[in-house]
């Protein structure tokens, strides 16, 4: 497994910060300025990426009124919604790509894209795309995960609704091309996603059977399930990002304000850091608190021949004396020397 990996300057890792992917997806809504402010939004945020679609409502689906080109009609957001219709409201016009991503560059940000077709891997590959990303649904087309492989750039691949086989043949097919620079995310496809239905266990899981990095594309609500997936070993997190959820969108219900990414990149790091090594035992940081524990201290002044008994010697803090436990043993034994009051009970006065 790479232990890093690279995408546009960024290292990758268990030991790195958690890499934060905001997904723009058709939070635009229609308007290039207002994806231009989503882009300084994420950049102000302490965010690493910022990730678009590539597709045409045409490279997705056919422009036809049939019962299975429709979602049905109990779906929380896009109830009985033409798929041809949806997906033309919310895709990312291609003049629009090279001026998102110059400004996300200009801005520190690393900037990709999930492509959906041949067509969109050719045209990204001409805007010197650092990664690509496989949408949860596209996982089973292999030629375009191959396609995206091929390229030789780090390729993230999304879950949702995959099983185990599925996501084993889309990460040998991307093998297959000699590409080890592989992330597999975890994600649960629904809009937005139950956070009981996110399994999160299953990321080690995953790791472990596929030997890459895991991460999470989570469409939970709030930023809960994206650090507690960090906890678990995720190396990358992908998050939906709007300016503000009232603006409406297609995926506005789901998707963070920039105050909240903002919270997401803050608990992430906080999360990855607390991780630490599997060492028990005193910290670093606790050198001073050590000096505190509790230990026998004489109570009082006493004099050489005085028995030591509970008016004279009690557990008190600081460390130094003899531990608390000792007191059944030294009971009745006489002071060798004169102690002051605040003597650390040692078994050299005694």
């Amino acid at each position: 497994m790479n232990t890093t990996i690279d995408i546009g300057g960024v290292p990758i890792g268990p030991e790195h910060q958690p890499f934060i992917i905001a997904e723009m997806s058709g939070n635009h809504n229609g308007d290039l300025e207002r994806a231009k402010d989503i882009v300084r939004a994420i950049a102000e945020s302490g965010a690493q990426a910022l990730k678009l679609q590539t597709y045409t409502a045409d490279t997705m689906t056919l422009d036809v009124d049939l019962p299975a080109f429709r979602l049905p009609s109990e779906h929380e957001l896009w109830g009985d919604a033409r798929l041809y219709d949806l997906y033309d409201e919310a895709h990312t016009p291609w003049a629009w790509h090279e001026p998102i991503f110059d400004l996300a560059k200009s801005l520190g940000l690393v900037a990709f894209s999930s492509a959906f077709d041949r067509a969109a891997i050719d045209f990204l590959e001409k805007l010197n795309v650092p990664a690509y990303k496989v949408a949860s649904n596209e996982i089973g087309d292999l030629p375009l995960v191959r396609g995206m492989a091929e390229t030789g750039k780090p390729i993230i691949i999304s879950t949702g609704s995959a099983t185990l086989t599925d996501i084993d043949a889309a990460v040998r097919a991307a093998r297959s091309t000699g590409n080890e620079q592989i992330i597999v995310l975890a994600c649960t496809a629904s809009y937005p996603a139950p956070p009981e239905q996110s399994n999160l266990r299953a990321i080690p899981v995953l790791r472990d059977a596929l030997g890459v990095q895991v991460g999470l594309s989570d469409h939970t609500m709030g930023i809960g399930a994206a650090i507690a997936a960090v906890a678990l070993g995720a190396t990358v997190i992908e998050k939906h990002v709007t300016l503000k959820r009232i603006d409406g969108g297609v995926d506005s219900a789901f998707s963070l304000e920039p105050g909240e990414l903002e919270s997401l990149v803050e608990g992430s790091r906080v999360a990855q850091l607390a991780l630490g090594q599997p060492v028990i035992g005193p910290k670093q940081a606790e050198q001073n608190v050590l000096r505190f524990r509790r230990s026998l201290y004489v109570t009082r002044d006493v004099k050489a021949g005085e028995k030591v008994a509970i008016d004279n010697v009690r557990s008190v803090r600081p460390a130094g004396g003899l531990p608390p436990d000792a007191f059944a043993s030294v009971e009745g034994r006489k002071f060798r020397v004169d102690a002051p009051a605040g003597t650390p009970l040692t078994w050299d006065i005694l």
